[in-house]
């Protein structure tokens, strides 16, 4: 088999920049072995600012403009509905947040995705004495739903191989990738923390941060906004929602702990106040890096070769966007914005 492409891994950066192959006219084949779990397990959600301290995230508008227009493609493509539009609410604890939120609310960056008229708490299962700020913007993606359904396309047009990609039988020579029966002209890895498998990319600084996430069922909330407080309240439809994150940096595997759901509940009960059944944990290690920006770009060495990965907790904004720029500096000779260029660890 002779291709233009072969990218490895299927979570939200794969899909991606796959789609932008696929814009193209490029042909492609994508290997998954369903090995992580951090795109299938997130909450979804897309938030243009850092709720913890009002500051925004890196180059959010433009990541809107590139990601919105393509999910809702996706949507036709794949004939399911992926993208929610869904208010999200920031709980105050103390009149010095509220004020904090008015000063973030005139800062350039800021500004058109913070509400400067707080919000009145009319929900009597909720604890939020000092009110809620509303984030413009925002909304939730089904990523499992997405991945799922995505790979059924790819392999419904033999473009998929679900199996353990081999590093060691990776051939490059004479401008080309040959890897088994399939010859290349380039190849994409974004494997997310699979990265520490490969041999190619492993010396970069991506450290991987495990997040766990709890299902609740809690029909007395009747919550139509997503809710952040010291964690997410997401709301799924059918008075299901689900509750996280955790940020554990030891622990680098898929599997769930009682210490986490109890840290998870513990924090739920500081400003909930109805009854609610847990329904399901879920666990995956999220690709983050120790700056806290992408791993974008071509390899020292194998001119072939590229990386697409470090998307941490940001997967659903941040993927169309960079797997543009990736396209267009390999295929236009377009600079990656420095930023997150992988050669500023070189």
């Amino acid at each position: 088999m002779e291709v233009d492409y072969i990218v490895v891994g299927c979570g939200l950066a794969g899909v991606s920049f796959c789609e932008k192959l696929k814009e193209n006219n490029k042909s492609f084949v994508v290997f998954d072995n369903n090995s992580q779990q951090s795109s299938i397990v997130a909450g979804g959600l897309y938030n243009p600012v850092t709720l913890k301290r009002f500051t925004p995230v890196w180059k959010s508008e433009e990541q809107l403009n590139v990601a919105l227009p393509l999910y809702n493609a996706l949507e036709d493509v794949l004939k399911v509905k992926l993208d929610y539009k869904i208010s999200v609410k920031r709980r105050f604890t103390s009149l010095e947040e509220q004020n904090n939120w008015f000063a973030a609310s005139d800062k350039i960056g800021l500004k058109p995705f913070l509400n400067t008229s707080l919000q009145e708490n009319t929900n009597p299962f909720i604890n939020a004495d000092f009110k809620l700020g509303e984030v413009f913007k925002t909304g939730r993606l089904d990523t499992k739903l997405l991945i799922e359904h995505y790979k059924k396309h790819l392999a419904s047009n033999n473009q998929l191989l679900v199996e353990a990609f081999n590093h060691d039988v990776l051939v490059t020579e004479n401008n080309k990738i040959s890897y088994k029966t399939i010859t290349a002209k380039q190849i994409v890895f974004a494997e997310g923390f699979g990265i520490k498998q490969n041999p190619f990319f492993k010396d970069l600084p991506l450290n991987g941060t495990k997040g766990q996430l709890l299902t609740i069922y809690a029909p007395e909330l009747k919550l139509d906004y997503v809710l952040k407080s010291s964690v997410f309240v997401i709301p799924q439809g059918q008075d299901v929602y689900t509750v996280g994150s955790t940020y554990e940096q030891k622990d680098k595997t898929n599997t769930i702990t009682q210490d986490a759901r109890e840290m998870l509940l513990n924090k739920l009960k500081t400003f909930i106040k109805c009854d609610f059944e847990v329904l399901n944990q879920v666990a995956g290690v999220r690709p983050t890096v120790k700056d806290r920006k992408p791993l974008i770009g071509r390899h020292q060495t194998n001119k072939n070769m590229y990386l697409l990965n470090g998307l941490g907790s940001r997967g659903v904004m941040i993927s169309p966007y960079v797997s543009n720029q990736l396209y267009n500096f390999i295929e236009n000779n377009i600079p990656i914005d420095k930023e997150i260029d992988c050669s500023r660890f070189y």
